[in-house]
């Protein structure tokens, strides 16, 4: 029995929202996000990477960036630029990209859902990048990004959601990349009520994107417990910032690896050796070549694309993770011919998100890199198999897109 309830929302005043929504802080580093806030003070780029407004900052994890961040937040605040509202609410967030849609509600969820693997997980997360969201979670005593969760459809929330849909949104603006973003607000406490009281039959809820903001803040509300020990379980500190989606809604796109060399191969011996494991093929034409289905793979080296299909008998079907095919590429190929064993360490392989074209893949062999492979996308129901088995997937399996943009909501602890 999953808990999402309505909160108080620091939020933009509407003529500002489109000034401070931003990308969420790990999609861009602190040069791209100086650029990226130039003319604009309202960018919640402020907040999220405050080290772009302190001078000769060469520590991204030193105090004062935390510290600045908090001051950012805060100065948002006295300013006006957001206000709290006055009443719990849940609100309803659309976006579309390139035609599709997707329609989330934001809340918060419970950290003892979390704990208890109610909210389930399918990655492994970094202590470092879980550090640096503890502190800044700590600092500015809020959950400044939201968790990217969804769960299995409901005939009913949904139809809640879309009659919602036909008020008045709060928030209607399209960012530089095209990206409608709208949002309503649902104060009606009966409706928030009866959505709460759906979700609680909805059945588990699941991560899809923000693995490491929602361990960092759960981690937050472990110590905010000892440090009050006749907590009842009421209190902000107990509860995260989350969307949630469908899962109908939702789409994964392919998560593309380039890799440096060929672990001393020539093109001959490398093809010849992946030939163990796959069908290799030339494609026969110009263009990228995209999979257009599970256990095939697209390969670019030296200024030509290959298809390769994964013999059978080369990796185990009923097995829930090693069927992935990030899985089979890195068993198959990546590990024994590469010689890339932890993709998570080695530095010569890159991965290249879907939004990024297989134009990017060519771009960057052609540029230096050696080889370039693309992939069909993981499917959300691998996804919650994988979850509900309580295994974890490899690393950089799936990309979601659009982001969530961090700003429009901020979830204060206290």
């Amino acid at each position: 029995m999953a808990i999402f309830k309505p909160f108080k929302a620091l939020r933009p005043v509407p003529e500002f929202a489109s000034r401070v929504a931003a990308l969420p802080y790990d999609v861009m580093n602190s040069e791209e996000a100086k650029e990226m806030v130039k003319g604009n003070p309202y960018s919640f780029l402020h907040v999220d990477k405050a080290e772009i407004d302190l001078e000769n900052c060469t520590d991204i994890y030193c105090p004062e960036v935390y510290k600045k961040a908090a001051e950012n937040l805060k100065k948002l605040e006295d300013d006006g630029i957001c206000k709290t509202d006055e009443a719990p609410c849940f609100y309803v967030y659309r976006q579309i990209m390139n035609g599709r849609e997707q329609t989330g509600l934001v809340g918060c969820a419970c950290v003892d859902d979390y704990i208890n693997n109610i909210i389930k997980k399918h990655e492994l997360t970094r202590a470092d990048k879980e550090a640096d969201r503890i502190r800044h979670v700590d600092t500015c005593d809020a959950n400044t990004g939201p968790i990217f969760l969804c769960y299995k459809d409901s005939e009913k929330i949904n139809s809640i959601i879309e009659e919602q849909k036909k008020n008045e949104p709060v928030y209607d603006f399209v960012t530089d990349d095209g990206i409608t973003n709208t949002v309503w607000v649902i104060d009606n406490s009966s409706v928030c009520t009866e959505l709460s009281a759906l979700f609680e039959k909805a059945g588990d809820f699941y991560i899809a994107d923000g693995h490491h903001r929602c361990a960092s803040a759960v981690n937050v509300a472990k110590m905010r417990r000892e440090q009050n020990p006749d907590f009842d379980g009421s209190e902000e500190f107990n509860f995260f910032l989350a969307v949630l989606f469908p899962a109908s809604n939702l789409e994964i796109m392919d998560y593309n690896r380039v890799v440096k060399d060929l672990n001393g191969n020539t093109e001959e011996e490398f093809i010849e050796k992946i030939g163990e494991k796959f069908v290799v093929e030339a494609t026969g034409c110009d263009g990228a070549y995209h999979p257009e289905k599970k256990h095939t793979f697209g390969m670019y080296l030296d200024k030509k694309w290959y298809k390769l299909t994964a013999k059978e008998n080369t990796f185990d079907e009923n097995n829930p993770v090693e069927q992935l095919d990030v899985s089979i590429l890195q068993n198959n190929l990546l590990t024994p011919v590469l010689g890339i064993g932890d993709p998570r360490t080695d530095k010569r392989i890159d991965f290249i998100g879907g939004i990024r074209g297989l134009g990017e893949l060519e771009r960057l062999v052609d540029g230096g890199m050696k080889v370039a492979f693309s992939m069909f996308p993981t499917t959300l129901e691998d996804l919650m198999s994988i979850a509900d088995a309580g295994l974890i997937m490899p690393p950089k399996s799936t990309w979601f897109e659009p982001k969530l943009l961090s700003g429009l909501f901020i979830h204060k602890l206290k």
